[in-house]
């Protein structure tokens, strides 16, 4: 039997084939046996975001946070054309993504009921997205029973520079939004995004952010989107008549 020779160029290039075989299925299998570790992780955020923007972010703690999502969160399915909800089950709704919401022939969202002690409806999340200066931007935002005022608002996702448009994650700016309004008395969009507070409505809009147009530009459109027609107006219109609950 010939003898390996490691240091000829055949045995060098059968070392490097082994040793990147042995790496990638070491990889492969630390990828797989984390999956549903990062997948736990990744919704434990939702629902601390959602809490948050629902004001029930009480204890940054995993247990906590899972026992308050599911005494007060109700995920559902909504078809964005008719603004009815879809029948699907616990898995399908937690399975669908927020970037899949104006996918054809989805066109489908999902929403989030928030509810009080005795059961009843207090507030609804809507999930929404946008492109920012450098990132697409996800956020959630939460609205009265009326359909028309803001209870909340957060950015969980976003790629917008430090201290310019990344500043649509800080509580502060977020803040601005809680009570403004949505719509006029007609039923006309009129949330704005202001440059300079001086020039804000004061019912219906906020100060944008200083140095950052293109990212206050990105949050104006999101809103012009997902409150429109083509967006979540359907659902809100029924939600508001209470036709849903």
């Amino acid at each position: 039997m010939a003898k390996f020779n490691k240091d000829s160029v055949s045995g060098t290039v059968t070392v490097v084939v082994l040793l990147s075989l042995v790496c990638s299925i070491v990889v492969s299998g630390a990828a797989v046996a984390l999956k549903s570790k990062q997948d736990e992780q990744k919704a434990l955020d939702v629902q601390r975001n959602i809490l948050t923007v629902a004001g029930l972010m009480k204890e940054d703690n995993a247990s906590v946070i899972k026992d308050t999502y599911n005494k007060f969160i109700e995920p559902r399915l909504v078809d964005l054309q008719s603004g009815d909800y879809v029948q699907a089950s616990a898995e399908e709704i937690s399975k669908f993504e927020p970037k899949d919401a104006i996918k054809v022939p989805a066109n489908q969202a999902r929403v989030y009921l928030v509810k009080d002690e005795q059961g009843n409806v207090s507030q609804v999340v809507l999930p929404m997205y946008g492109r920012g200066l450098w990132s697409t931007m996800y956020g959630f935002v939460s609205v009265a029973p009326d359909a028309n005022t803001i209870k909340g608002i957060t950015y969980y996702d976003q790629g917008e520079t430090a201290g310019l448009g990344g500043e649509i994650a800080n509580p502060r700016w977020q803040a601005q939004f809680v009570d403004k309004k949505l719509f006029d008395e007609q039923g006309n969009q009129k949330f704005k995004i202001y440059k300079g507070s001086s020039a804000a409505d004061k019912e219906h809009g906020v100060d944008g952010l200083s140095g950052a147009t293109l990212t206050s530009n990105g949050v104006q459109g999101s809103f012009d989107y997902w409150f429109s027609q083509n967006g979540f107006g359907p659902f809100l219109a029924k939600f508001k008549a209470g036709e849903i609950k």
